[in-house]
């Protein structure tokens, strides 16, 4: 695919600074580009790459003032980083193959009623009782437990497994190799060991929801696991059994959520984070990179390191930290003149 700098600015409704005609045919970090690349400037820190870049054209915004010459050609738009986005959604609809039909071999339960539309990909597994909405894709060696609901236009990648009874909302995307409804980690300690709690709820997901790469969300023992319209979860991301996901909350990898813990709506939560069992965090908190939490969290809270604090009074504590060495230096030197005196 090749466009002009031209055309891209008519679909991103912005102007051009310089060759509207110079070839565009790929996309790259400003800070890698090449000739024929398009990049794009939206954070200012990369602001002085636009001036050594070897892309052919750079989407800016409608603020941007160069400070000196720039030879790539400039595509102004309200918002770089929204415009690139929209233009990679395009470009990956144009690129991706659209899969349809039923290959073979595969298991559909007897009764189940697939769509026209459906994509069923060789070797999955449609188990009795499933309902499948419009416009699904369920790649290879998916597996679909009784009683499983799929809403529309959600796409189910290779290897993921959804249990028996769970069930998945309108346009979703489950990526491969996640686990929607294994059974909570639900064990009572006896004298003999410990015994198997039955989980007997499910998995709820709403619409809108996108989960990575081998992430798993554990059935709950009573009701339901719920995760909310419009949530991100990364790769590899744990949701234990009876949580509950806010609307719009991110999760990035290796992130753990305890037994029935509750997460609000539009929490950012950093990778690696790890949420005890039984605790509520309100709306819009944010949870950096490898903290831990033993408490909830009110609405809005900024919290970072382990156990969790306030993300002003760990930065306080961190200067604090870094002077110990030379407090402890003073404190030494302060006891040894005490004792020659």
């Amino acid at each position: 695919m090749e466009f002009t700098a031209n055309q891209i600015a008519a679909l991103a409704n912005g102007t051009v600074e310089g060759d509207g005609e110079v070839k565009l045919n790929t996309v790259a970090k400003i800070e890698e580009g090449h000739p024929g690349a398009l990049s794009f400037l939206a954070n200012p820190k990369y602001t002085h790459y636009i001036y050594t870049t070897g892309s052919s054209a750079v989407l800016v915004s409608n603020e941007f003032v160069p400070e000196q010459p720039v030879n790539a050609t400039l595509i102004r738009v309200a918002d770089p980083y929204a415009t690139v986005t929209h233009l990679l959604k395009m470009a990956q609809e144009m690129m991706t193959p659209k899969m349809t039909g039923i290959e073979q071999p595969v298991f559909v339960a007897q009764g189940v009623e697939l769509p026209d539309d459906i994509y069923l990909g060789a070797f999955a597994y449609i188990g009795k009782g499933v309902k499948i909405g419009k416009g699904v894709k369920i790649y290879p060696q998916a597996y679909l437990g009784d009683g499983v609901v799929i809403g529309d236009n959600t796409t189910i990648y290779a290897g993921v497994k959804i249990y028996h009874g769970c069930k998945i909302g309108n346009n979703c995307i489950i990526h491969a190799g996640a686990v929607i409804g294994a059974d909570g980690f639900g064990f009572a300690p006896t004298p003999d060991g410990y015994e198997k709690i039955p989980q007997i709820g499910n998995v709820e997901i709403a619409d809108d929801v996108e989960i990575g790469a081998n992430t798993t969300i554990d059935r709950a023992m009573m009701g339901s696991t719920r995760i909310g319209k419009g949530v991100k979860l990364d790769n590899l991301v744990q949701i234990a059994h009876n949580c509950v996901v806010g609307a719009n909350t991110a999760m990035a990898a290796q992130a753990g959520v305890a037994g029935s813990a509750k997460i609000g709506k539009n929490c950012l939560v950093g990778g690696q984070v790890g949420i005890a069992g039984h605790i509520t965090i309100g709306d819009d908190v944010q949870i950096a990179a490898q903290s831990g939490l033993k408490e909830g969290a009110p609405a809005g809270a900024r919290l970072f390191g382990a156990p969790a604090m306030d993300f002003k009074a760990y930065c306080r504590q961190s200067i604090y930290v870094k002077g110990l060495p030379e407090l402890y230096g003073k404190v030494k030197n302060l006891e040894r003149q005490m004792k020659d005196k």
